[in-house]
């Protein structure tokens, strides 16, 4: 698993061989003035400060990419920094191999565990991405990742750049949650319950599941745009971030491999209307996602050999979706 450094341990194998995603995040929000947040779990606040919070993500992740991209999209980057962890972790930590000194500049540490360990010295659970630090007291925030970006999108408004997308409609937010939901049980966590499947029956049960979501995404997509009809919301941005990595990682090495992303005509097409759109595809390393999942994933892969495809010149073929019309986004 990409996000978290506890994944490759049989304890989070249920019975029966099924993969268990903890999901027992650090609750905390940031919030507009510390309210308390009308959605989500009522956990300790703190304010909204331009300049305080850095985020720090993963290009490799696709958890973390949610929060780049939603980052980009709502055009925080200059109230909110940016740190950038490498692609390969250990038992341990993500680090910052990618900055020199192999320090993070704006915090000044090596390993985001740091940051866990400055908040909690006794810290027991796995050192996640995407994380919100607080730079003076270089202690992590949060580590809950839908929260993240809901948070991004509802409690930082006062900071968006002018005609920043709503990404939560407020009269689509009920199917909206019911299709994020599917989307991220059966495709985002779909993925990881094929590749870490602890038997056959669990593995083939996670298999169905996927291709069958993303055959009904295929047939929800035919006649509409994005995921919500014409205009693109956080759910696209959800489903992106797995679709990107999905024939690079998940078919091959997660034996995912019913179909090819290539081989799905409308989910192929829609992926690279949103590639290409910007603040999506610029948050994509093709490199460092192979590197990550084929050289952390030891138990997958125990040579550590990268492959060398698939190629990736596809993402920026035509895709022919402007017909079906929404609203395409302009970013300055």
């Amino acid at each position: 698993m990409s996000a978290d450094t506890r994944t490759d341990s049989p304890p989070y194998l249920q019975e029966g061989g099924d993969f268990d995603r903890d999901m027992d995040y650090l609750p905390d929000r940031i919030t507009r003035d510390a309210r308390r947040p009308e959605h989500g779990p009522d956990a300790p606040t703190r304010p909204v400060e331009p300049g305080r919070y850095h985020l720090v993500a993963a290009r490799a992740c696709p958890w973390a990419n949610r929060a780049i991209i939603v980052r980009r999209l709502l055009g925080l980057e200059d109230v909110l920094s940016l740190g950038l962890a490498g692609p390969v972790h250990d038992q341990r930590s993500w680090t910052f191999d990618l900055d020199e000194g192999g320090r993070d500049p704006v915090v000044g540490i090596e390993r985001l565990q740091q940051a866990y360990l400055a908040r909690d010295p006794d810290y027991p659970k796995g050192i996640t991405v995407p994380a919100m630090v607080d730079i003076p007291s270089g202690q992590v925030v949060t580590n809950d990742f839908p929260w993240i970006t809901h948070d991004l999108f509802h409690e930082w408004q006062d900071h968006h750049r002018p005609g920043a997308p709503d990404l939560w409609p407020a009269d689509l937010r009920t199917e909206m949650e019911s299709v994020m939901d599917r989307v991220f049980e059966d495709v985002n966590n779909g993925v990881y319950r094929c590749g870490f499947a602890g038997s056959q029956e669990a593995y083939d049960a996670a298999y169905d599941r996927l291709f069958a979501a993303l055959d009904w995404l295929e047939e929800r997509l035919t006649g509409q745009r994005y995921l919500m009809g014409d205009q693109l919301t956080e759910a696209d941005v959800r489903l992106f971030t797995t679709l990107a990595r999905f024939d690079a990682v998940y078919h091959g090495h997660f034996g995912c491999n019913r179909t090819k992303l290539t081989e799905m005509p409308v989910l192929w097409a829609y992926a690279r209307d949103l590639f290409q759109t910007p603040g999506f595809g610029e948050t994509i390393d093709f490199g460092q996602v192979k590197e990550h999942y084929y050289r952390v994933h030891t138990d997958l892969n125990p040579s550590g050999i990268v492959p060398r495809g698939p190629l990736v010149d596809g993402w920026l073929a035509p895709h022919g979706r402007e017909v079906l019309g929404g609203k395409p986004l302009e970013l300055d």
